[in-house]
């Protein structure tokens, strides 16, 4: 094994005991994540979303109408509003799992990227990077092993939201499918760490990582489509939604929660999430070397 990639897999292995000690913050990644499910659970439930059921025809419509006592006129005003659907087809309605999943996936990357940013920069607190350095260790190792280890912590968090979404909202999602949205939850919270660590080198104190919180939850969560669709934003809005990670994670979460989804229809922001973490990485090393 080169000597680089030894001194990422020790610097993954440190990282990784420091945690198994931690049991405060390991505690607060794992089951802050399942708590806020519930209150997404709660949320969707208060609005009262439902599955679309399928349109009656004009005739049964016709029928339900004319069992209230309304006169002619109105009936038949009611009954020329009515929006052209074809029988049995369904109406324009969100389905809870659309909003669900998606939050889901924010959940997990919001606290990701918190997590992550606060720990590195508490490590440059301590001077643990800078110790780092004086030892010969070099930028790409020490990112490297970072991300490493916190994947492996991305990996049980995405996990256990995917089962509790699948329980809470009871998911009737194939066993291809559940597992094409575990590795995109999984890929948005590999780029979440990525992204903690960028954001940790414009940081001296746990403090000053604060500004940086609404900076990314809310473009996030009002850029990427999880609430509203990205096409009806502004232009300027459309431009900017690129680049929050979570966008391309919810165009293939929702392609893949229709009957016929898969990667195929999705395959752009597929590619595109991974290149995004990429290219924080990327900042991130370069951004550490002026930093420290």
């Amino acid at each position: 094994m080169p000597a680089r990639f030894h001194r990422l897999i020790s610097v993954a292995g440190r990282v990784l005991r420091q945690l198994r000690h931690d049991r405060r913050f390991l505690g607060l990644s794992l089951v802050v994540p399942v708590v806020v499910i519930y209150v997404v659970k709660i949320f969707v439930d208060s609005f009262g979303l439902t599955a679309a059921s399928p349109m009656p025809s004009p005739e049964a419509l016709q029928a339900l109408l004319e069992q209230q006592d309304l006169p002619d006129e109105l009936r038949q005003t009611v009954l020329q509003t009515l929006p052209p659907f074809a029988p049995g087809s369904r109406p324009q309605t969100t389905e809870p799992t659309q909003i669900a999943v998606p939050l889901g996936a924010f959940i997990v990357h919001l606290i990701t990227y918190l997590l992550c940013a606060l720990v590195l920069v508490r490590e440059r607190t301590a001077q643990t990077l800078g110790r780092m350095f004086v030892s010969g260790y070099r930028q790409f190792e020490i990112i490297g092993g970072y991300v490493l280890a916190y994947s492996g912590l991305a990996t049980l968090q995405s996990l256990l939201v995917l089962i509790e979404l699948t329980f809470l909202f009871k998911l009737r999602l194939g066993g291809g499918t559940l597992v094409s949205i575990y590795f995109v939850i999984w890929l948005l919270a590999v780029t979440s760490v990525a992204l903690g660590i960028f954001v940790s080198n414009f940081a001296r104190t746990e403090g000053q990582i604060l500004p940086f919180i609404p900076m990314v939850a809310v473009p996030s969560i009002l850029l990427s489509g999880v609430i509203i669709s990205a096409d009806k934003l502004p232009t300027w809005a459309q431009w900017a939604s690129f680049l929050t990670p979570l966008y391309y994670a919810n165009n293939v979460i929702q392609e893949l929660l229709k009957a016929d989804g898969s990667f195929v229809n999705s395959w752009g922001s597929l590619v595109a999430l991974p290149i995004y973490g990429l290219t924080v990485l990327f900042l991130a090393s370069r951004t550490l070397i002026a930093t420290e």
